[in-house]
């Protein structure tokens, strides 16, 4: 007699697997996916809305329903941003059946909104979450200067794709927002390099050399400036905060090559004839729509007249119908959309954060490292705000964030109880310079600590809330 044929297994799958995978657990890497991502897209800024835009609102009502809050230390940056923002709505009143005016006001209420979840994302967790965000947008930076290079040189055979003007581009409409946009991505990159901490400094130098030709070629005078500001405050943040003598040598002789190689790059680069006489028209202190009566600067002179007279400002972007122009000066700006009070909470803002910054850089703590790429970029922006319109540009609300995220883990940090035997925080005796991984020749703690505090892992400390 024939045996039966067995019957043939069920799948795994069908026998129940997908019960064994911990949903929470599924939730959070989606979360953490949605994170990365919404980073990566800040580059893509071709039209008003982009990816970036698309996926914000998923990211944060995901990260919102996993327990992300607002920590004490950000309680100012929210004051601050909520009053400018009110004040601006209270100057859009009268002109409410103006829709140019209604749009970009809505448009600030989302930056404003995408600002405070980022102080509030990176207050938990801080070292992990900035650092998947730093190599996100650092990334977002390389594949935004290949395109703005390959487009500069022509080599698609397609006109203005990634080069406008003259200049690249990349993937933005405005060369001066993409060469400044490139700058936190030239600090990350630097930062590994100088302190020795990245895993693979060939690949991290080759990013940086495109990188920084993208932010040349863009022919931005306020990125040019601002990138060799910003990296002279990293390089001395780095050099006067380390106490390795064998690592300040480093950084002196990796800055020295890094400078005669940028030499040869540019002497290589104005030798190209194109190249040298976009450089020398960009290079100048002033262009033609600078000067004269309705130039930038004589409008910005009139206009400061009218706001003396109108405590409630002109209201959202009215500078531009009356003057034809952009004011071109985001603090002069700030007092023509809002008034007076819109004025001086974006001047307190900008203020208050640099005080932060400062100190975060400063101080020893396990998030130094991070502030010290960070904030040079944030204030490299408050300084083009000078000449240029910065307060719709998503990127500086994320390195906003980001800075008074890093200012609430610190405060949380300092804040743990004394060691009972010596009477200080266990990680003051310990610690040494965090490199941006928390780890590395630059810190000396105990091994498998990585640079978020240990309280952050275990759930001490005020207001701390662990991933769930």
């Amino acid at each position: 007699m024939t045996g039966a044929i067995p019957a043939a297994s069920p799948s795994r799958w069908s026998a129940g697997a997908w019960g064994r995978i911990p949903a929470l657990r599924a939730v959070h890497g989606l979360a953490s996916l949605l994170h990365a991502a919404f980073i990566f897209f800040a580059c893509f800024a071709f039209s008003d809305t982009s990816p970036y835009d698309v996926i914000a609102i998923p990211t944060i009502l995901l990260w919102l329903a996993l327990g992300i809050r607002l920590h004490r230390g950000a309680v100012p940056l929210v004051f601050l941003l909520l009053t400018y923002l009110g004040a601006i709505v209270v100057a859009l009143l009268p002109y409410l059946n103006e829709p140019l005016s209604v749009t970009w006001t809505v448009q600030l209420v989302y930056l404003v909104v995408t600002c405070i979840f980022f102080a509030m994302l990176y207050a938990d967790e801080t070292a992990e979450r900035i650092e998947v965000a730093l190599k996100a947008y650092t990334a977002s930076c390389v594949l935004s200067a290949v395109l703005g290079v390959v487009g500069y040189l022509q080599l698609l055979g397609i006109e203005d794709l990634f080069y406008r003007y003259g200049r690249a581009s990349g993937t933005f409409q405005d060369p001066n927002v993409f060469g400044s946009f490139l700058t936190l991505g030239a600090l990350y990159l630097m930062h590994g390099l100088l302190s020795g901490t990245t895993r693979w400094p060939s690949l991290s130098l080759a990013s940086l050399l495109v990188v920084m030709a993208g932010i040349f070629l863009s022919f931005s005078r306020g990125s040019w400036g601002g990138t060799v500001m910003a990296v002279a405050v990293m390089v001395g943040a780095l050099y006067t905060s380390s106490r390795s003598r064998a690592l300040r040598r480093r950084i002196v002789i990796i800055g020295l090559a890094a400078a005669g190689l940028g030499a040869v790059a540019l002497a290589g680069l104005l030798s190209i004839s194109s190249v040298a006489e976009t450089f020398q028209t960009r290079a100048a202190v002033t262009q033609d729509y600078d000067e004269g009566e309705t130039g930038r600067f004589g409008n910005q002179i009139r206009g400061m007249g009218m706001l003396l007279e109108d405590p409630l400002g002109m209201g959202p972007l009215r500078w531009r119908q009356i003057f034809n122009l952009e004011p071109h000066n985001s603090y002069i700006g700030s007092f023509a959309n809002g008034g007076w009070l819109a004025g001086a909470a974006f001047i307190a803002l900008v203020a208050a954060t640099c005080f932060v910054g400062f100190r975060l850089m400063a101080r020893p703590s396990p998030y130094r490292a991070h502030a010290q790429i960070v904030f040079p970029a944030l204030l490299m922006f408050f300084l083009q705000a000078m000449q240029i319109d910065v307060e719709k540009w998503r990127h500086v609300y994320m390195m906003l964030g980001m800075v008074w995220a890093l200012e609430a883990a610190r405060l949380r940090w300092d804040r743990r109880p004394a060691s009972p035997a010596s009477g200080a925080r266990p990680e003051h005796s310990r610690m040494r310079d965090c490199g941006p991984n928390g780890r590395g020749p630059m810190i000396a703690a105990a091994r498998g600590r990585s640079g978020a505090g240990a309280g952050e892992r275990s759930g001490e400390g005020a207001g701390t809330r662990v991933r769930p």
